[in-house]
């Protein structure tokens, strides 16, 4: 089936902004509440969210094979369970009646007035119920430079990582959208030269430049799925900010890998870009040497062309841009990634989510973590305001901002914006 939504000569009647993440070749995918305190299933154009419940109700998705209630609820867990060929013909059938030569939608003020809301007057939600969540770490950059920092640099990368793609389990109750905010996380940590640890605040909070996949149903307990199968099976993605509380992570890591360093909060993006949105922006990635085994061998493009970007914002002052990478630069793909993920039967259910791990690049300007910028706090980072930045202080925003570009269209994910707040103390 072909996916018509993607044609670049085509314009909506609703107004798109120069340059805006969301043009009528993007169509995301969210839920958002409206005003009236109504939850729902919706997309954006432009500056517009479009609603998708109310779309379906006033049938403008007849002929697709929808349950009644598919756009009418608080999670796009059964939309996405679906499958492939739904989402194709929803996201086609949207860009059919958004698009500039159709009048049923553009020309009835009555459905308009009820579909078409005003971005700035919905507040966006969690867009899935997250049974599971992921996390990968597969920058090859990033990897090596905290082998170096944390362990021998002439043998940064531990043996098994050219390998597998390494990953740990999350903790999904603790992922937040875009805008609410996050508190500074007490625990455990061993202050430099004692030998017995304390209790309070970490001191080392920081944020990690990531995007997350999230899957449809993959296959049942005890089913492996092929790399060449893998990306059927991926709705879409989302850009990720995994906080990560470095002073709790080096005291608690050994033996058995990241736990409460990493799971006190992880914010993504509200809009999940499909898979169909992002195919033009197909590339090569790294050249895996030595070669996978077989079952982690893919052919052809398997990575996408992500402008990647992260800004710190000092509480009332301007943000200062610290970090530009690419997705490009991750060296194990979300194919390999989700194939090893069910090599050894592990069910995989609509609605989990895969974080890629920290971005980082070849270069200091494109690494995805102050961890690597500042150099575990040996080099601050100077803000625009005058100030520096070690690691992230209280009242502090992170924004991350991601996009697509090529000479015919942008295709973005708007950003994942949260303030960091002092530590929760109970009175």
């Amino acid at each position: 089936m072909p996916i018509t939504a993607n044609d670049t000569k085509r314009k909506s009647w609703l107004e798109v902004p120069d340059n805006s993440d969301f043009p009528i070749q993007n169509i995301p995918f969210g839920v958002f509440l409206t005003k009236e305190n109504v939850v729902t299933v919706g997309t954006r154009i432009g500056d517009y969210a479009i609603d998708l419940g109310a779309l379906q109700q006033l049938n403008y998705f007849e002929g697709i094979d929808l349950t009644d209630d598919m756009f009418m609820q608080d999670t796009l867990n059964d939309f996405i369970s679906d499958g492939k060929k739904t989402w194709r013909l929803v996201r086609n059938r949207i860009a059919d009646i958004f698009d500039e030569t159709n009048p049923q939608l553009r020309d009835s003020t009555k459905d308009r007035d009820i579909v078409i809301f005003n971005i700035d007057d919905v507040e966006m939600q969690l867009p899935v119920l997250i049974g599971d969540y992921t996390d990968f770490y597969s920058s090859r950059e990033h990897a090596t430079n905290v082998g170096k920092m944390f362990r021998d640099p002439e043998n940064a990368l531990l043996p098994n990582w050219l390998h597998i793609p390494v990953g740990y389990h999350g903790r999904s109750s603790t992922i937040v959208p875009s805008g609410i905010p996050v508190h500074r996380p007490m625990g455990q940590t061993l202050p430099a030269g004692h030998d017995t640890p304390v209790f309070g605040a970490s001191r080392l909070v920081d944020f990690e430049l990531e995007t997350a996949f999230i899957t449809t149903d993959v296959n049942v307990m005890g089913e492996n799925i092929p790399t060449y199968e893998a990306e059927d099976y991926i709705f879409g993605m989302v850009l990720l900010n995994d906080w990560s509380a470095r002073d709790i992570q080096k005291w608690e890591y050994v033996p058995l890998g990241p736990f409460l360093a990493k799971n006190f909060a992880t914010s993504i993006s509200p809009w999940i870009v499909t898979m169909d949105a992002l195919e033009p922006f197909r590339t090569k990635g790294p050249k895996q040497d030595p070669t996978p085994l077989p079952y982690l061998q893919t052919k052809g493009k398997k990575a996408f062309d992500i402008h990647l970007e992260v800004s710190i914002q000092p509480e009332n002052q301007e943000e200062t841009i610290v970090s530009k990478s690419n997705f490009k630069y991750l060296y194990w793909s979300m194919a390999q990634q989700l194939a090893h993920h069910t090599s050894n039967g592990c069910r995989v259910n609509s609605g989990d989510m895969m974080g890629s791990g920290t971005i980082s690049g070849p270069t200091p300007d494109s690494f995805g973590s102050m961890l690597e910028l500042t150099w575990g706090g040996k080099n601050p980072l100077k803000m625009n305001d005058g100030s520096e930045r070690k690691f992230i202080e209280d009242n502090d925003t992170v924004i991350i901002r991601g996009f697509c570009e090529n000479a015919e269209v942008r295709i973005g994910f708007g950003e994942v914006s949260s303030q960091l707040l002092p530590p929760f103390i109970r009175q």
